[in-house]
């Protein structure tokens, strides 16, 4: 005989609240071992394959971290290097692009330099807002890393979790169904399906697309001349997983370095705002469309307030946490949502009953 429906309500939101205590009381302890989890599971279709062409499991985890390990080596060596001189370069001119742009507002808007003016006022306010938070900014990225040692522990547990749980993936998919109530087995093996079909689409495309953009925009910006156009395409890319926000930040960043790099020199200007254009053409109907699809259920708006949300519980975990928990909460809303429109109390006993001929 199942359990009533009240108990196993109280059951899985006790569940619930344990979950959401760990990862507020753990935080960035679990960072380590959640990084790994995802990328065992990107990274298990890809041995399932390997497995299927005689490997086994054992060889194909080892040569896929083997190559993994060889490319995170070479972007390092190739990648890592111009970034990180690009942005050094860019905070090191930082203080003459703000006297630039003073110069130009007190040219243009002579009011500025009235201390009565409002805008002047506002300004002022603006800038000692930033002054006092940028301390406690400074203060709350050190204590999320807290130093280098962590950083260099992160990059040594991550591929050795990824390795263990990507060695042993099937084997603990089977042990989690085994735990499954038995009277539920069916609907929860069809919701994980669908959990992982949304998952996969969602993460591996979206994943693809900010890989492609931040390439497209970094050559794009570089070729048309921009100063520090890796850094921003970089940006872009990194953060375009965030529907329209990639595309924002990065525009915004790149039109402010041309109109210091090209004042004048509109067409430019202007090549910018095109490449930035392009690129949400390129997104919008050529990449999302074909590789992530439509079917993947993960309403924008849902996308941000889920980001939002656990950004600002569980801070920097939270936010890997997001998409997952996300998808998963709109599979069991729609499930919800299929058997609500099949009950008696969307339907009433009027539509539940055959009627008399």
């Amino acid at each position: 005989m199942a359990l009533p429906v009240s108990l196993q309500l109280r059951y899985w939101g006790v569940a619930a609240v344990v979950l959401g205590l760990v990862l507020w009381l753990l935080d960035d302890t679990l960072l380590p071992f959640i990084l790994g989890g995802a990328i065992a599971y990107l990274l298990d279709p890809i041995a399932d394959r390997m497995e299927r062409w005689g490997m086994s499991r054992l060889l194909a985890t080892s040569v896929i971290t083997l190559g993994a390990i060889f490319v995170f080596v070479l972007a390092v060596l190739l990648i890592v290097p111009l970034l990180v001189q690009q942005a050094i370069s860019l905070f090191n001119t930082a203080p003459q692009i703000a006297a630039d742009l003073w110069t130009f507002l007190t040219t243009r808007f002579p009011d500025l330099l009235d201390d009565n003016s409002t805008i002047r006022q506002s300004l002022t306010g603006l800038g000692e807002t930033i002054q006092a938070r940028g301390g406690a900014l400074v203060n709350g990225l050190a204590a999320s890393f807290n130093s280098i040692v962590n950083i260099v522990v992160l990059i040594v547990v991550v591929p050795v979790v990824a390795f263990y749980l990507l060695l042993d993936w099937d084997n603990l998919v089977a042990q989690i169904d085994e735990l499954i109530p038995r009277d539920h087995l069916e609907n929860v093996r069809n919701l994980g399906h669908e959990i992982d079909a949304t998952l996969a689409s969602f993460i591996r495309g979206q994943g693809t697309v900010c890989f492609i953009q931040g390439l497209y925009y970094g050559l794009a910006l570089m070729l048309a001349g921009l100063n520090y156009g890796i850094v921003v395409g970089f940006v872009a890319g990194l953060i375009s997983f965030i529907p329209y926000v990639g595309a924002l930040v990065g525009g915004a960043l790149a039109l402010g370095l041309a109109l210091f790099q090209f004042w004048g020199d509109w067409m430019s200007i202007g090549v910018i705002g095109i490449i930035f254009m392009l690129g949400q053409i390129l997104e919008g109907n050529v990449l999302t469309p074909k590789l992530v699809g439509n079917s993947v259920g993960l309403h924008p708006v849902w996308l941000i307030f889920a980001l939002s949300v656990f950004g600002s519980l569980f801070g920097f975990v939270g936010m890997l946490v997001a998409v997952p928990v996300a998808a998963m909460i709109g599979v069991v809303a729609r499930f919800l949502i299929q058997h609500y429109k099949a009950g008696l109390l969307y339907r009433g006993l009027s539509h539940s009953e055959p009627k008399d001929e």
